[in-house]
């Protein structure tokens, strides 16, 4: 089955794990060997030659850096300029490996078919490249709205204007309070431009206001159901049902903790949780049921998201056993039709549609 994948931060673990991504996940769990300065250190489950053995042809890559104030808990940069530097560091990465003929840029109409095409002629895929499309997440690095129109030159075409905490356009995870001004401007510079709003972290408060004042394409690249798994990080079945009738395409995502209730950080364990592909699997049958079809799911992993196998399903190993996602919703009464849609269309039409 072709998969597209609707969040990897794939730079942040080149420019900040430094991880080549070049090397297969066996290699750079040998090359991590001994290291603790990260927790998912020896576990990493995402790489170049595992994306194209689990047939991953087109992934949504982020850049990613937070500004924070100096009193805050959560790490980041100390000014929007830095997490601006960091964020073309991370771009000079993406550039770097177009170069290399790892992966291309995908950002139109016209080079998201051409990608489809490519992987889906009948030909081996081990060494074609992974097209990718370009998404920020939070919009702390946008050092005022004006640097929209340049990111948007050099490729981006996604923004989820929060991250964890407060942010400088929108308040995220575990904050509250609704966008000010800038956060405004913001979005109607996004819908001007027609770059996606990806609802993803939003608090509450920012994203009803989010949808009520943004008028373009909208979807939400990695989030689970509330519903099963009760934090504010997750959609209810009221916001789930919003995004439903915005034509919004929801991507599962995979980090324990957003897929078995009452998982504890650095103690739970996925086996003894019994946190498998099952669980996203019934995350994202929840939203088929509350929108009655399967047109609004896709996949967005979020599995190199500063975790591995520590802490995603005990039966996922690499990136690659996505593929077995494929059987487990067949055997639960899902049509080939809708397999297709799940793993592929439904992203591939959302852009179609929303793209020139």
């Amino acid at each position: 089955m072709f998969i597209i994948d609707a969040h990897l931060d794939l730079s942040m673990n080149a420019m900040e794990w430094n991880r080549d991504l070049r090397n297969d996940v066996p290699t750079l769990r040998h090359l991590e060997k001994g290291m603790t300065d990260k927790p998912d250190r020896e576990r990493a489950t995402v790489s170049f030659p595992d994306l194209r053995r689990g047939n991953i042809g087109i992934v949504v890559a982020t850049q990613i850096a937070r500004f924070v104030k100096p009193d805050s808990i959560i790490p980041g940069w100390n000014s929007p300029e830095q997490a601006w530097a960091q964020t073309q560091g991370q771009l000079a990465w993406y550039k770097a490996m177009e170069e290399a003929g790892e992966i291309t840029a995908i950002t139109d109409k016209k080079s998201l078919l051409k990608q489809i095409d490519l992987w889906n002629d009948g030909t081996p895929n081990d060494k074609k490249p992974i097209g990718y499309i370009l998404s920020l997440e939070g919009a702390d690095s946008i050092i005022d709205v004006s640097y929209l129109e340049k990111a948007y030159n050099y490729g981006l075409r996604a923004i989820g204007p929060a991250h964890y905490g407060p942010g400088r356009y929108a308040n995220g995870t575990d904050a509250t309070g609704k966008m000010q001004q800038n956060g405004l401007d913001l979005l109607k510079e996004m819908e001007r431009l027609n770059i996606i709003l990806d609802a993803t972290h939003l608090c509450d408060d920012a994203f009803w206001q989010a949808l009520d004042h943004y008028n373009g394409p909208v979807w939400a690249s990695h989030n689970n159901c509330r519903s099963l798994v009760d934090h504010n990080r997750q959609y209810s079945d009221e916001m789930i049902q919003a995004l439903i009738s915005r034509g919004a395409v929801i991507g599962g995502a995979l980090d324990a903790w957003m897929l078995v209730p009452y998982w504890e950080r650095g103690v739970s364990t996925p086996k003894g949780t019994n946190c498998n592909l099952e669980s996203i699997f019934k995350h994202m049958d929840h939203i088929c049921q509350l929108a009655g079809n399967a047109n609004h799911i896709g996949i967005g992993s979020d599995l190199d998201g500063a975790f591995g196998t520590e802490q995603g399903p005990h039966d996922l190993d690499t990136i690659a056993d996505l593929q077995k996602l494929v059987l487990i919703f067949k055997n639960n009464g899902y049509s080939d039709d809708d397999l297709d849609k799940i793993f592929h269309q439904n992203w591939i039409n959302f852009l179609i549609k929303n793209w020139d």
